[in-house]
């Protein structure tokens, strides 16, 4: 049976967003490590030691928060993307793009500009202020989506009573996805017949992880199929009523030219008629260069907008050698990055799974002036204020354990958005209990849940 427990006595690392209460656990460890194994199974998902023993349970009006806020800053994060130059050639130099991101736009400008931010994760951590909103991951590569699903489905069966009734609320995030193609399919005049592109080629992926969702949609009212890329002209070239006239770009073009995968399939089905989201476009939104001219401001910003960004976006600035502004007051830039290190975090425009992320208090000031320094010569790169996290209490299985232990854990929480709709909360974390940039395919401790509304 599930049981909603009194958490209130939270460490001093603990916010009242969390909220006071949490789920127990509603089986055995054993059980509960099956479970969630078998739904991941043959994904590509990285083994865990440490797993959840139940959702993250919020209050109603945090998960519902996170999700005003993350529409509102996209709506925005668009608009200031859109306005750095007027044609896509005058944004790819604007941002210094790489010679790969030139290509796999759609021949419409319209339709380009219309569909980039279908498939957004911002990355948000709970700081002595409630949400702070670190980064925005626009693309329809986002990881969090078949994991949230596939955790939602084990806490479903789990939790439910005997009418199939849970304790909790959430979005299923296939559901979601499967009404923005039928919102696509309709605003366009298309038929509901759905690509799924992408590759097992890649790291970390199997075919399994893509054909998830292809099955989802099959037995919800859609055709969908998914594609590997030399597949692509089944999609188009082929008789009208068999094509598929829109579809999930499920695939990055770093990811597949590490694989050594070819693109020119992709342009080709875009060529002819299959419009696949987002669209290159998001590249621009996807860039922490965005993050830094909207938290700096821009000209058309009302007041109501720029009150939304200080609320919710960390102090970001473009990394150059010049004058800005910091809580009111004109600073250089350079030189008040180089004085105050442990404030500050430096991060690549471009970048995954923390990578190209230089956390000031993480290291000493020699390698912090040389980060520094190279960041500012290429001019593709923001500091951002570092948001001390906070934590909340979660039940976590290790391997081979009888029993859960509890942890303060610091996640960092993924609300999903596809065409503007709330689609679920990915979040991970270390079990460990430590903070600091936490990737899936991190160390040891790394684990990932969901978050429910209760």
């Amino acid at each position: 049976m599930t049981v909603r427990e009194d958490v209130s006595s939270t460490g001093p690392a603990g916010h009242p967003w969390f909220g006071t209460h949490r789920l127990t656990p509603a089986a055995p460890a054993e059980t509960i490590r099956g479970m969630l194994r078998h739904e991941l199974r043959d994904t590509g998902w990285p083994y865990q030691r440490l797993l959840p023993a139940a959702p993250i349970a919020i209050p109603r009006a945090s998960y519902a928060e996170i999700f005003r806020a993350a529409a509102a800053l996209v709506d925005l994060l668009r608009r200031t993307a859109l306005e750095t130059a007027p044609t896509t050639e005058g944004r790819l130099a604007a941002y210094r793009m790489p010679q790969s991101e030139n290509q796999l736009f759609v021949r419409d400008p319209f339709v380009e500009e219309r569909y980039p931010d279908c498939v957004v994760r911002p990355d948000v951590v709970i700081g002595p202020d409630g949400p702070r909103f670190l980064e925005f991951n626009v693309s329809g590569a986002l990881g969090g989506v078949v994991e949230t699903r596939s955790r939602l489905e084990v806490w479903r069966k789990l939790h439910a009573d005997a009418e199939g009734r849970t304790p909790f609320s959430y979005p299923d995030p296939f559901a979601v996805r499967a009404e923005m193609y039928r919102s696509l399919c309709t605003e366009l005049g298309l038929a509901p017949r759905v690509a799924i592109v992408g590759s097992a080629r890649v790291y970390g992926v199997q075919s399994r992880y893509f054909q998830l969702e292809a099955d989802y949609l099959n037995n919800h009212g859609l055709t969908a199929r998914f594609f590997e890329p030399e597949e692509l002209p089944e999609a188009w070239d082929c008789p009208p009523h068999l094509r598929y006239p829109i579809g999930l770009r499920n695939f990055t073009i770093p990811d597949w030219l590490d694989a050594g995968l070819d693109t020119s399939y992709v342009q080709d089905a875009l060529d002819n008629g299959c419009l696949l989201v987002g669209t290159q476009t998001s590249t621009f939104m996807h860039s922490k260069l965005t993050m830094g001219l909207l938290s700096e401001g821009r000209p058309w910003m009302s007041a109501a907008d720029r009150s939304l960004v200080d609320r919710y976006v960390p102090w970001t600035r473009i990394l150059s050698d010049r004058r800005t502004t910091r809580e009111g007051r004109e600073v250089e830039l350079l030189p008040f990055v180089l004085a105050n290190r442990d404030l500050l975090v430096l991060k690549a425009g471009l970048g995954e799974s923390g990578k190209q992320v230089v956390i000031g208090g993480e290291v000493d000031q020699a390698t912090w002036e040389s980060a520094v320094a190279e960041a500012a010569a290429d001019g593709t790169s923001v500091v951002q204020d570092f948001v001390t996290p906070r934590t909340c209490r979660v039940a976590l299985v290790a391997d081979g354990a009888d029993e859960p232990h509890d942890v303060e854990v610091a996640p960092v929480i993924g609300p999903l958005l596809f065409g503007g709709r709330p689609a679920g909360l990915f979040c991970r974390y270390y079990g460990d209990g430590s903070a600091g940039i936490v990737s899936a395919r991190g160390r040891d401790s790394g684990s990932d849940n969901c978050m429910v509304a209760v």
